[in-house]
C-alpha cells in the first residue's frame, strides 16, 4: 500500500525515480522505512509525507503546532506509552479518543491504545517530529512526571540525601521508582528527546549545574539542589558499573539504556573536582553512524575524491578536527562502505564508541599495557586489509601506523589539529621522519560541524552590505545564492537552528606536496600550495553551504574566528 503513494510522488514529479531508488537503498541499509529515508535525504518534508498518507488512506491530517490539548485528554495515555509509540491523544469525541499518529495504519499500536484506555480509537495523521514536540510540550508541562516537576518535588522536601552512598549491593536492590532513580532516568530521557549529544552535571560551592549540549551548544537546565549530588553520582556509578566508594580518582564507564523505543549507549566520565564529582555522559546514538558517505555533507568534487581515496589498496588517510567534530562518524561511514565479505577490517579504539557488525574491534586497555602501538603489532599478524587506529597520540603509534601502510595496508586514523596542512607538521613534530610522512600519507581531511537553520521556522533573507563585504561574496554568487536563517520556534527551542552538517577541507597528496613534506616546509607553505591545486578551506566550504541555505553566515563567521 505504501508503494502506491510513493509511485504517485514519482508520477507527480515531487521526487525522481533516482531519488526513490537512493531512498530505498538507504532504507535497506539503515533498517528504516522508505518514507523516513526520503525525509532524511531532504527530498521531501515529513509534513508532505503525512498529508499524502492521510489523503491516500482517508485519514485526517492535523497540525499539532498550535493545538492546545486538554489535560484530561493527555492523562488518558501515560507519557512512557506516548513516547515509545510516538502518539499523542488530542480530543474526546462521542466517547471515542482521537489520537495523532505518524503511521495511522499501525494496527498493533491502535489495539494497544484501545485496550489501555478502554475506548475506541480514531487515528489521525501528523508528522513524527511534530508528535514528539507536542509530547514534550504537553507532558512536560502537565502534572505527569518531568524533570522540572521532580526537581520541584526535591526542592520542596526537606529530606537530606547527602549520605545516600550505600554499598552497591544495597543500592542495586533499591526500587526503580526511588526518587533519585526516577530523576536520573528523566534527565537522560529529556536529554535524548532534546537531541543532546552530552549531559554535563557539574558541582559548585552552592549548587549543581546541569547542562545539555545540543547542536554543539551547551544549554543550562533547571539545577537540582546541592544535597542531591552524592545520590546522583552514586546512581550513575551503579548504572555504569563503577566503584561507588572511589571519589578521589577519575573513572570511566558505560551505560546501556532504552528511551523512546530506541537503544542508546552512554559513555560516562567522572572527574573529582574541588566541590565534588563532575559527571559527563556522552550520548551515543547508533543511527548517527549509519548516515552513509553521501549524506555527510560533501560537495560533489570532495565526494568523488573521498570515494577514490578510501578504495586505494594502501596508505594512510587522516581525519582531523577537535573533539565533537564528527571524525568518528566520517570514519565509520567509510568503514561501512568498505565492509564487504572480501575485506578484513580491524580497529583499535579508545574506547570503542559504536559496535560495527562484521568488523573486528579492539579496545585499548592502558591498565594492562594494551596501547595503540601494541594492538597494531598484533593486528598485523591477523592479515587485515583495512586498519583503523582511533587516534595517533605519539611517535610510536604514528610509526606503527606508517609501517602498516607501507606494507600494503589501508590505514585510517585521527589527529587533533586545526586544519589539514597542520597535520603534516604535527607528525614531524612528534618525531616521525619527514620521508616516512611524505611516502605514507595519501590524504588528510579536516572537518567541523556547523548548525543548520530550523526547517520549521527558516526564512530566506538578503544579507546587508557589511556581511557580503566581510565574506567577500561576489555579485555573481549573490545572484545565485539562497541565504536562510531561523526565526526561532518550539521545534528548535527558539534557537533558529536544528541539526548540524559537516564542512570539510580535503587535502590530497601529490608529488609537489610530498616534496615539501620531505623538506619539512611550514604548514602555511603547504597550505598555499594545496590551495593552488584546488583545495577548498573549511571556511570556503562552509560559505558555499551558506550560499545554498544549508547553514548561516553567522555560523561561517564563528568557524572563521575559531568558534567551532
Amino acid at each position: 500500500m505504501a508503494e502506491d503513494y510513493l509511485k504517485k510522488l514519482v508520477r507527480e514529479g515531487t521526487i525522481s525515480k533516482e531519488q526513490l531508488r537512493e531512498a530505498e537503498g538507504l532504507a535497506s541499509s539503515l533498517g528504516i522505512t522508505v518514507d523516513d529515508a526520503l525525509i532524511r535525504l531532504g527530498y521531501i518534508s515529513a509534513g508532505e509525507i503525512g498529508q499524502l498518507q492521510a489523503s491516500q488512506f482517508g485519514y485526517e491530517f492535523v497540525d499539532l503546532g498550535a493545538m492546545e490539548i486538554p489535560q484530561s485528554v493527555i492523562a488518558l495515555i501515560p507519557e512512557s506509552v506516548a513516547r515509545e509509540n510516538v502518539v499523542i491523544p488530542i480530543a474526546m469525541v462521542d466517547e471515542r479518543l482521537r489520537v495523532a499518529m505518524s503511521n495511522a495504519l499501525d494496527l498493533d499500536v491502535i489495539d494497544k491504545l484501545r485496550f489501555m484506555t478502554n475506548r475506541e480509537i480514531d487515528p489521525v495523521v501528523a508528522p513524527k517530529e511534530d508528535i514528539q514536540t507536542a509530547v514534550n510540550r504537553h507532558y512536560g508541562g502537565s502534572e505527569t512526571e518531568s524533570v522540572d516537576s521532580m526537581l520541584m518535588e526535591f526542592t520542596e522536601t526537606a529530606i537530606d540525601f547527602t549520605e545516600t552512598e550505600a554499598p552497591a549491593t544495597k543500592a542495586e536492590e533499591a526500587e526503580e521508582n526511588a526518587p533519585v532513580v526516577r530523576l536520573v532516568n528523566l534527565i537522560i530521557s529529556e536529554a535524548v528527546n532534546m537531541r543532546a549529544s552530552d549531559i554535563h552535571i557539574e558541582p559548585f560551592e552552592d549548587r549543581i549545574r546541569v547542562r545539555y549540549r545540543i547542536d554543539g551548544v551547551l544549554i543550562e537546565r533547571d539545577s537540582p539542589p546541592k544535597r542531591l549530588l552524592a545520590a546522583l553520582t552514586s546512581r550513575l556509578k551503579i548504572m555504569a558499573r563503577m566503584d561507588i566508594a572511589e571519589k578521589r580518582r577519575p573513572q570511566d564507564g558505560r551505560i546501556k539504556t532504552r528511551t523512546g523505543g530506541k537503544d542508546f549507549d552512554l559513555r560516562v566520565s567522572i572527574l573529582p573536582t574541588k566541590f565534588g564529582q563532575a559527571v559527563v555522559l556522552r550520548i551515543l546514538d547508533r543511527d548517527n553512524i549509519k548516515v552513509g558517505i553521501r549524506n555527510l555533507g560533501f560537495g560533489e568534487e570532495n565526494y568523488r575524491k573521498f570515494q577514490t581515496i578510501i578504495r586505494r589498496p594502501n596508505g594512510i588517510f587522516l581525519v582531523t578536527g577537535p573533539t565533537g567534530s564528527g571524525k568518528t562518524t566520517t570514519l565509520y561511514s567509510a568503514l561501512g562502505e568498505l565492509n564487504r565479505p572480501d575485506k578484513k577490517i580491524i580497529t583499535a579504539e579508545d574506547p570503542v564508541e559504536y559496535y560495527l557488525p562484521g568488523i573486528n574491534q579492539v579496545e585499548v586497555r592502558h591498565d594492562i599495557g594494551l596501547d595503540f602501538a601494541r594492538i597494531i603489532r598484533a593486528m598485523l599478524r591477523q592479515a587485515p586489509n583495512v586498519i583503523l587506529v582511533g587516534e595517533i597520540r605519539d611517535a610510536e603509534t604514528a610509526e606503527m601506523a606508517i609501517q602498516a601502510s607501507l606494507t600494503g595496508h589501508l590505514v585510517f586514523s585521527t589527529l587533533h589539529t586545526n586544519d589539514a596542512p597542520s597535520s603534516i607538521t604535527r607528525l614531524i613534530d612528534m618525531g616521525v621522519e619527514p620521508f616516512l610522512v611524505a611516502s605514507s600519507i595519501m590524504a588528510i581531511l579536516a572537518q567541523r560541524l556547523v548548525r543548520v537553520p530550523c526547517a520549521k521556522c527558516k526564512e530566506e533573507y538578503t544579507p546587508d552590505a557589511a556581511e557580503t563585504e566581510l565574506f567577500e561574496i561576489t555579485a555573481e554568487q549573490m545572484a545565485n545564492a539562497k541565504f536562510m536563517r531561523g526565526k526561532g520556534c518550539n521545534h528548535c527551542q527558539h534557537t533558529g537552528y536544528r541539526g548540524r552538517v559537516a564542512t570539510f577541507e580535503l587535502m590530497s597528496m601529490n608529488s609537489t606536496l610530498r616534496e615539501m613534506t620531505f623538506r619539512s616546509e611550514p604548514a602555511q607553505s603547504i597550505r598555499r600550495q594545496a590551495r593552488l591545486f584546488g583545495m577548498k578551506t573549511l571556511v570556503e566550504d562552509a560559505l558555499s553551504k551558506a550560499l545554498m541555505g544549508k547553514t548561516t553566515l553567522m555560523e561561517v563567521y564563528k568557524l572563521d574566528k575559531g568558534g567551532h
